[in-house]
């Protein structure tokens, strides 16, 4: 049978890549930060942080809703087969997701804090090119990428002034504490 899908089928196919992306994406982003230790080592904690720091467990809830939303934005440019610009960005969102992903163990797991910002920086690059691709292809895949923009910005000020904040970061080392029965 050769001709354009239904409405019917193409919801089908959305919800089929929908249920396979944003579990994939969801727990990939999961598992780079709790792989990492983000937020949970000593070493984190005996760092100075900026008054704007949010609490912790902030970053638990903040994040799988974004990598949720990216989820569902790529869907829907998989969903966009006439477009000449999909293979671009989803070859863009790779590329993006991949420097996210690696962005915790370079700060958590290495502690380098200061390759981690510009680490960072090239994530938001990324991340705002894919979604000016996504816009040329589906305006609501490029809006449901906006609040992942702006949370990479705060998270660039906060990786910015901790490293301000504490320059020997790369080099710091906690001391364990051990008591005797």
């Amino acid at each position: 049978m050769v001709g354009i899908a239904t409405k019917g089928q193409l919801r089908m196919s959305f919800l089929r890549w929908a249920l396979v992306l944003v579990p994939l994406i969801v727990l990939a982003g999961s598992l780079a930060g709790a792989l990492s230790g983000s937020g949970q080592t000593s070493w984190y904690e005996a760092l100075e942080k900026p008054p704007f720091q949010p609490p912790s467990y902030l970053f638990g809830i903040v994040w799988p809703i974004l990598y949720a939303l990216m989820a569902f934005a790529l869907v829907m440019v998989i969903q966009a087969r006439g477009s000449r610009l999909r293979g671009l960005a989803i070859g863009l969102f790779i590329g993006q997701l991949i420097v996210n992903l690696l962005w915790s163990p370079i700060f958590f797991g290495m502690h380098q804090v200061s390759f981690a910002f510009w680490w960072i920086l090239l994530m938001l690059v990324l991340a705002v090119a894919t979604t000016l691709v996504f816009w040329r292809i589906r305006k609501l895949a490029a809006g449901l990428m906006l609040p992942y923009i702006a949370w990479i910005c705060f998270a660039a000020a906060l990786n910015f002034e901790i490293d301000r904040m504490n320059p020997d970061a790369e080099t710091l080392v906690v001391g364990e504490t051990s008591t005797q029965i």
